[in-house]
């Protein structure tokens, strides 16, 4: 199991931070993706993207409800639908902080898997959702960051509170 780097913790700089392209896609990114995988299942978690286990890197694995554990390597978004509709998010590295966040409720990414293949996936619902959440994270943002400053604030008081900080 991969451990999950949590806002305030020393590994923290990484989670605002603009991931790099994956170069290669050797036996190690497809090892770290297994472990992503792995860990999911271990935190209870539907996503998680490579800042958050402490590499710098452009890929996220997913295991939404009802849907496959996918890989994306080097995605790219290509389509957002206009269609804006809010659902509650969490997050692994923000544990026990959960809060409605307004997203587009339709999109298309193109991406890679683990084998080195190219793919593109039309995603609605909870995995557009989860793809746009890990997205974000190779951008260096946190969903907390989508929230208005004063709902923002209050969250982190709460996070801070929670974890004795």
């Amino acid at each position: 199991m991969i451990d999950v780097v949590t806002i305030g913790s020393n590994e923290e700089e990484i989670l605002y931070k603009q991931a790099a392209t994956v170069a290669d896609i050797d036996e190690r990114i497809v090892r770290l993706t297994q472990e992503m995988i792995d860990s999911l299942v271990v935190h209870k978690g539907i996503g998680l993207a490579g800042p958050q286990v402490n590499e710098q890197l452009r890929l996220f694995v997913t295991h939404a409800q009802g849907d496959i554990p996918r890989v994306f390597i080097n995605p790219e978004i290509i389509m957002t639908s206009n269609d804006l509709v809010p659902y509650e998010e969490g997050c692994l590295s923000v544990p026990g902080i959960y809060a409605d966040v307004m997203r587009p409720e339709e999109i298309q990414i193109q991406a890679w898997n683990e084998k080195g293949k190219p793919f593109t996936l039309d995603a609605t619902g909870i995995l557009a959702r989860v793809i746009q959440h890990e997205y974000d994270h190779l951008r260096g943002k946190l969903f907390i960051d989508r929230l208005n400053e004063k709902k923002r604030e209050r969250l982190l008081k709460q996070y801070a509170r929670k974890n004795g900080q």
